[in-house]
């Protein structure tokens, strides 16, 4: 199946919304066959899969650029899958980590901040019974984190950090942090990465990335619904 001409990103955040109401009860197939992609069986070995498929849509122009999906209007796009009760089924990636910090980086001007200042969350079902190409799109909502919202994603991050800078990244637990936890990024724990160990010396570890707990996302979609 060949791809269509790429869609040209919204110039606007009205153009951004009215293309999402586009999507909203949509399924993923039918949205990849007017595209002209192939939906897999699952997502196993095509984990990005669906946020690549929205991007594409939606007409995300960051690619591989440590920028928001939509350069021009500063939005960060994330999907959020959702199991059968309607609740957010995981956590939420957001960036990867250097593994090799100096300390010196400070929260204002931190990737995750620049990630999490606006976001466009897409709800996306994600019941393992429903078929991956049956599964529909919901409705999407802009996000600016509150003041109470920053303090505590600020807090987190800046323990783990500390935890990054001073070596022993390999020990790090999923466990740490309230709202934003540190979690294994590569695909298999053959991949690795040069860190930095508790005595200072080149180890290394499995890749990391930044993630969202569903505790704080099941927050934002309570907050949307209300």
């Amino acid at each position: 199946m060949g791809q269509r001409q790429a869609i040209l990103p919204p110039q606007s955040q009205q153009e951004l919304m009215t293309r999402c109401q586009r999507l909203v009860g949509r399924t993923l197939g039918s949205v990849a066959a007017e595209l002209g992609i192939t939906t897999p069986d699952n997502l196993l070995k095509h984990k990005g899969w669906v946020g690549s498929l929205l991007e594409k849509a939606l007409g995300a122009n960051a690619g591989n650029l440590a920028e928001p999906d939509f350069m021009d209007l500063g939005i960060e796009m994330k999907t959020l899958p959702l199991n059968g009760q309607g609740q957010p089924k995981e956590s939420t990636y957001v960036c990867t980590i250097a593994m090799q910090q100096s300390g010196e980086l400070t929260w204002q001007d931190s990737w995750v901040r620049r990630k999490l200042s606006h976001v466009l969350w897409v709800p996306i079902e994600a019941d393992n019974n429903i078929p991956l190409a049956e599964r529909y799109i919901g409705q999407a909502w802009l996000w600016k984190p509150s003041n109470v919202q920053e303090t505590a994603l600020q807090h987190d991050w800046e323990e783990l950090m500390d935890r990054v800078v001073l070596g022993g990244q390999a020990d790090i637990s999923a466990k740490e942090g309230e709202y934003l936890q540190i979690r294994p990024k590569a695909a298999n724990s053959r991949v690795l990465a040069t860190g930095v160990s508790a005595s200072g010396e080149a180890e290394y570890i499995n890749p990391k990335g930044f993630y969202l707990r569903p505790t704080f996302t099941k927050q934002l979609l309570e907050q949307q619904s209300q």
